[in-house]
């Protein structure tokens, strides 16, 4: 009996893909299991319930009971296996035991043990859970309609249980039919790429291309082509240096057209603080508390931050709560050895069930101590929204970060957004993006293979803040200034907002210029188009073709209109003291174009000689100071996307539960996300750029009163 319900083996080459329809009653497989056999000309397998209780109910006027199960069981297996040697590579299931197992448990509490077993083992390539999100259609052979939610769940639930791959098609007849042609062609995709079903699944659950997986893929095996260095830009070539009257001008410019605009503050502010105390956690781990002195572990491991971390402990603007959370713990906490008031600070500091500070986000750590209460970044970021990025006594503040920490955000919020605002008599709207699933990127091994967590799953890792290319997309906004949640200061702030405002009004005045010349050549209107080719270069940095004068009167429009029509970025940058960070460049591009771009150190050969000695005569580096125009002359924003150098990627090393991997990441936010803008690279003062990279930096006088 049991030979019956067993599947004839796939052993064809290529083998047959063979998809099961699955959900309860009235949920339009028969129609897409038709449908999807005449779209890909081959074989669907009917469901032999439907002729088998019909003819029951027509010879007796019974309706189905537990002992027509099997003989369902084995009429479909018998039908699957019949059509599986018509099909052209796919086998399309109107149904398959496993709607039978269900049916039978959710109907008659009980499944034979023959037909339990059949149904887990017989194995398919994906199945499609069909909603319920379509009108319930009677006949005779179903059952009334309500109730289907719970009836839908345990479907989906059996998948789950059973570990079967799925992916549940919702929609009417037309969406679902284009959706599942989608999904087929990508899954034909994957397994040429020896990925199985359920890896398939998974990459189809992050919303990833299979295409997108092969070309990471290829990045992890053929490499990332280095950035091609022409030479560093300084204040001679390619860097503006303004003059302390001109900054006041541009940024009274700014003020004075700033109410045409939409503005918003756009501040990445996902990642959490790990780095900023990695020192600190490597000390907890590599400490021997009662075999040597925190002197003695700074000389062994040369250890200077910790030595600065502990001489500067009490100018830290959480050294009195810690304090006196220490007390509560040990009572006799003050007469302690000072060695241990130190570990046990520490410790407290990063524990888990205390303060876990490299767990949490920058953005709600404690980093300025006012006279009247302690500041988080948060606050700071409200103050300068409304003080230069705000019109008409409004102001728009907008933060990624990850939905876990999202009430984390809005809590602190909420206790300091009234008292800001009353003190800037501006209100500021709040608003919060997350980085999107599909931006993910897949992880490999040394060898260049799919990484797999201990359940056998692939590991996708965040892609970057090169991801939030697609968040500022999505913004609705004319400008939009671009800050790092942990670039704040506690004083001069005047001269911040100056700059800020001064990049703003150089961003409005090229706007303009550059927005006449296009209207004016969308309208027919007579240009000068030497004078629009001298201002691009002068003021754009764009450089003409060498054989430009030899090009027809319409493809030197053309050359215009492509070059000046996209988005445009200010960027501050500052006099390089030392610190590490992206920097201004003169890029040369495959096509052999060469433009300013801001390049990371990761992105240079530095086996060059060449290129090394190019990236070390830098003189500035970019401090995240960012000034964007997204939207076009006919008011239209710009599809973001459409701007990147994909070819400017990342690939980094990590670790996970101890074993090595490789990482890639989407080419960064500053730098390929936006390496086909209209870019400006303007000196800004140093004291503008105060991050917190390590907890050290809040012992700099900028965090400090």
């Amino acid at each position: 009996m049991e030979e019956n319900l067993r599947q004839l083996p796939n052993t064809g080459s290529p083998k047959i893909i063979k998809i099961a329809l699955f959900g309860p009653e009235s949920t339009g497989k028969t129609t897409l299991a038709i449908q999807l056999a005449d779209h890909f000309k081959t074989a669907w397998v009917p469901e032999y319930a439907r002729n088998y209780l019909q003819e029951k109910w027509n010879k007796t006027g019974q309706i189905c009971d537990v002992n027509d199960m099997l003989p369902i069981a084995y009429g479909q297996t018998k039908l699957e296996n019949d059509s599986l040697a018509k099909a052209n590579k796919f086998l399309f299931c109107d149904t398959n035991l496993l709607v039978t197992k269900v049916f039978s448990e959710v109907y008659y509490n009980y499944c034979d043990p023959i037909l339990d077993q059949a149904a887990r083992e017989h194995e398919y390539d994906l199945y499609f859970l069909t909603d319920i999100d379509v009108p319930w259609e009677k006949d005779d052979l179903r059952d009334k309609p309500e109730g289907r939610d719970t009836v839908f769940a345990v479907f989906k639930q059996t998948l789950i249980d059973n570990n079967k791959p799925f992916i549940i098609l919702s929609g009417n007849k037309d969406l679902r039919l284009n959706k599942a042609i989608t999904i087929i062609n990508e899954l034909e995709k994957a397994k040429l790429m020896e990925f199985s079903s359920l890896d398939f699944a998974q990459i189809n659950e992050h919303n990833i291309s299979v295409e997108t997986i092969e070309t990471q893929l290829n990045y992890f095996k053929n490499g990332i082509a280095k950035a091609d260095l022409v030479e560093a830009a300084t204040t001679q070539k390619g860097i503006v240096k303004l003059s302390e009257v001109e900054s006041q001008q541009k940024a009274a410019f700014y003020d004075n057209n700033k109410s045409n605009y939409k503005l918003k503050k756009f501040v990445p502010a996902s990642g959490a603080a790990s780095r900023m105390f990695k020192f600190l956690n490597e000390f907890l781990n590599d400490f021997k508390f009662e075999k040597e002195s925190i002197n003695e572990y700074i000389i062994r491991k040369k250890n200077n931050e910790l030595s600065d971390f502990i001489s500067g402990l009490e100018k830290l603007p959480f050294f009195e709560e810690i304090h006196a959370k220490l007390k509560e713990i040990h009572p006799d906490f003050d007469t302690l050895e000072s060695d241990a008031k130190n570990y046990h600070f520490i410790k407290t500091m990063l524990a888990s069930e205390h303060f876990n500070y490299a767990n949490k986000p920058k953005g709600i750590l404690p980093f300025h101590k006012y006279p009247s209460h302690i500041a988080t970044p948060i606050e700071e970021h409200l103050n300068e929204c409304a003080i230069y990025s705000s019109t008409k006594e409004k102001s728009q503040l907008h933060f990624t970060c990850s939905e876990t920490h999202q009430n984390e955000f809005e809590n602190i919020i909420n206790t300091t957004k009234s008292k800001v605002e009353k003190a800037t008599e501006t209100e500021i709207n709040i608003s919060f993006s997350y980085q999107n699933k599909n931006t993910d990127t897949i992880a490999v091994d040394l060898d260049n293979k799919p990484f797999r967590d201990e359940n056998g799953k692939l590991v996708f890792r965040p892609g970057g803040h090169g991801a939030l290319i697609a968040n500022l997309k999505d913004l609705e906004s004319d400008i939009i200034f671009i800050k790092n949640i942990d670039n704040v200061i506690q004083n001069n702030k005047e001269t911040t907002t100056l700059y800020k405002k001064a990049l703003a009004g150089i961003l409005i005045e090229l706007q303009q210029k550059t927005f006449g010349y296009l209207n004016a050549i969308e309208n027919k209107k007579e240009v000068n188009l030497e004078e629009i080719i001298a201002f691009a270069n002068a003021n754009l940095n764009i450089k003409t073709p060498e054989d430009f004068a030899n090009y027809t009167l319409e493809n030197k429009i053309n050359f215009i209109k492509n070059t000046l029509n996209r988005p445009i970025r200010v960027c501050g940058m500052v006099k390089n003291d030392g610190d590490s960070g992206g920097g201004p460049f003169w890029v040369r591009d495959t096509n052999g174009t060469i433009s300013l771009q801001i390049v990371e150190t990761s992105q240079v050969d530095l086996k060059n000689p060449a290129q090394a000695e190019i990236l070390k005569s830098a003189t500035h580096f970019n401090p995240v100071d960012l000034i964007c125009g997204i939207r076009n002359y006919k008011n239209e924003k710009f599809d973001l996307t459409q701007f990147i150098d994909h070819e400017s990627g990342f690939i980094v090393e990590k670790n996970q539960n101890g074993k090595p991997l490789k990482a890639y990441e989407l080419p960064g936010l500053w730098n390929g996300a936006m390496s086909k803008w209209i870019t400006l690279f303007i000196e800004v003062p140093l004291i503008t750029f105060n991050p917190v990279k390590t907890v050290n930096d809040l012992l700099k006088p900028a965090h400090q009163l």
